[in-house]
């Protein structure tokens, strides 16, 4: 039985941590309502003492901030789908399958979790300049699919907990593969998928420096790279920033409450060990 210090102390680190996660929320929402000279002012203050829409219609007015939201949709939602194609399929395969060579590779996806995507940078610039594929949506979708060996993971550990007895009973009443795959597997491991995909929107929505270096066409920015032009050296719109900035995160979290249930199955029963 846990001593009521030990409770006591566990709470109050479990609040420190919970203001310390919370605070830069806190700042990006209330220094949307401020007027930039506010925002720098000392002391600082945590509440607006002027609030102010002005961020945000100026953002509306001055920029295509729709347009930028439509592309990051697009890019974001057409990588977690193709994402988890790739992860569902890969996952089944390794679980499910014995093949020549199966652990050899298995161990190559593994390796290609611990390789900076960074360092295949110039790799892929040149790859896609030899394709044509430079300022082209596919040219930021399909290059970052490479980084998919976490997801692949995920499902393989837990599609290892689907009954082969499940699959064989499939097979017998005369369902394809991709039948089984369809109908049982997918259904099974829909608590991960609502995981992964959460991962991968994120990761896609967030995702700065590639986009940066693919898109030459300000009509296909994403919204990273929209907000970035509001910070430079001719340039200082920090109140438009940190609108623009609340902005992009109502997406995540509408995302994340409303996968909640499967995001959370998913990170606490994909720890099946073969």
């Amino acid at each position: 039985m846990r001593s009521p210090l030990r409770t006591a102390l566990t709470y109050v680190l479990l609040v420190f941590l919970t203001v310390m996660v919370l605070t830069p929320l806190f700042w990006v929402v209330s220094a949307s309502f401020k007027p930039t000279g506010e925002i720098f002012s000392y002391p600082p203050t945590f509440l607006p003492q002027d609030p102010t829409l002005d961020n945000f219609t100026r953002l509306f007015q001055e920029m295509p901030i729709i347009q930028y939201i439509v592309n990051s949709t697009f890019l974001a939602t057409s990588h977690t789908l193709l994402l988890l194609i790739i992860a569902t399929m890969g996952g089944f395969a390794f679980a499910k399958y014995s093949f020549k060579g199966r652990g050899i590779l298995f161990a190559i996806v593994l390796a290609s979790m611990m390789i900076p995507f960074h360092l295949v940078l110039v790799p892929l610039f040149t790859l896609l300049y030899k394709f044509g594929w430079l300022d082209t949506y596919q040219g930021v979708i399909l290059p970052y699919l490479a980084s998919s060996g976490f997801g692949v993971f995920l499902m393989r550990q837990f599609i290892l907990g689907v009954p082969t007895d499940l699959i064989d009973a499939a097979r017998i009443d005369g369902s394809s593969e991709f039948g089984i795959y369809w109908r049982v597997i997918i259904p099974a491991v829909k608590p991960a998928m609502g995981a992964l995909s959460i991962f991968g929107f994120l990761g896609a929505w967030n995702e700065f420096l590639w986009p940066m270096i693919v898109l030459r066409d300000a009509d296909k920015y994403t919204l990273p790279l929209g907000l970035a032009s509001l910070v430079g050296v001719y340039r200082q719109e920090y109140g438009m920033l940190m609108a623009g900035t609340l902005l992009s995160i109502l997406p995540i979290m509408v995302l994340f409450l409303a996968m909640q249930r499967e995001f959370v199955q998913g990170i606490t029963l994909g720890a099946v060990k073969e």
